[in-house]
């Protein structure tokens, strides 16, 4: 098991070269290679791969990675964040934050898709470069189930004792609507639960006793008593960003403390008036991404009305 989990690792290291060679990637005047800077690079489109609907079509999983080290990027859609064919807006991002955005757009496409490719056509920091992606041979993935370990993603839900989702994100037609004032705070609250699967820390010794499902356990220490252990994330967490929206989101805690119902609530604060969206993003202790194998996260999205602030007059 250990050097199952070990061999997960390097293969998460390397998922990044990886996904944007798979993606068929031009760029201009400018290697994927080049070192990282605070600022003035751009941005990439990844492939995490695809997979089959039980309805026999199939879903395109598709993040990016901003390989600037401090600047966020707002590319809004349109001629320089577009998605083509049956674009230009397929629900991808237009909010950028640093460093590896994992499967944040998911696009089904038909079961006759073939041969066909979506490209995605981004542009940032005035360099232009294009993700091309498709049914492509060795990139079938199961974001519902890790078989190496028999994890699954949690479950996030909106109100408590509702029925909830549970891997990729969903269309973004299917976001939860919330609405505030611009400079309120704003409450987005989920529920979050899961199976109780864990993986089994490396280092020998056995892994602790799961938790109850939706219950948060306190970070890990490494297993097997001293050096070498493998640090077990959280048992259950939640992270939120801004997606898309005109104006900056301040959060009061983006990656709020799950209770033992499995709520979490983060207070968002919006600069400015106009439609938002924000990205939910759930993991148990695969941690971020899975760990960059392509399961086991969940994604929901808020939709965001604000209005004008309230200024008493």
């Amino acid at each position: 098991m250990s050097s199952l989990l070990n061999l997960r690792r390097i293969a998460a290291a390397a998922a990044v070269a990886g996904c944007l060679a798979s993606a068929g990637l031009y760029a201009q005047q400018e290697l994927v290679m080049e070192p990282l800077k605070d600022s003035g690079l751009n941005v990439y489109p990844a492939f995490e791969g695809w997979y089959q609907n039980p309805d026999g079509t199939y879903t395109l999983l598709i993040g990016y990675y901003n390989r600037n080290k401090k600047q966020l990027l707002d590319v809004p859609i349109g001629p320089q964040n577009r998605i083509e064919p049956g674009g230009p807006d397929q629900g991808q991002p237009t909010h950028f934050l640093v460093g590896r955005g994992w499967g944040t757009t998911a696009i089904k496409v038909p079961k006759d898709f073939g041969d066909k490719k979506l490209t995605w056509t981004l542009t940032s920091n005035g360099k232009t470069v294009q993700g091309i992606f498709g049914l492509q041979k060795g990139y079938q993935i199961e974001p519902f189930l890790d078989a190496a370990m028999g994890n699954k993603p949690p479950t996030i839900a909106f109100e408590a004792g509702v029925k909830g989702l549970t891997g990729p994100p969903p269309p973004l037609a299917q976001a939860q609507v919330v609405s505030g004032a611009a400079g309120a705070p704003i409450p987005l609250t989920v529920f979050i639960t899961d199976d109780g699967h864990e993986e089994t820390p490396t280092g020998g010794g056995a892994a602790p006793p799961a938790p109850a499902p939706g219950t948060p356990a306190a970070p890990g220490v490494a297993a097997g008593g001293g050096g070498g252990g493998f640090q077990r994330p959280p048992r259950l967490g939640v992270t939120m960003s801004k997606f898309r929206g005109p104006g900056d989101v301040k959060f009061d805690d983006n990656t709020p403390t799950v209770g033992k119902d499995g709520k979490a609530t983060a207070n968002a604060t919006f600069s400015a008036p106009g439609e938002y969206v924000i990205r939910v993003e759930g993991n148990d202790s695969s941690g971020v991404g899975g760990g960059g194998f392509q399961c086991c996260w969940t994604t929901v999205y808020f939709r965001v009305n604000v209005k004008p602030a309230n200024t008493g007059h």
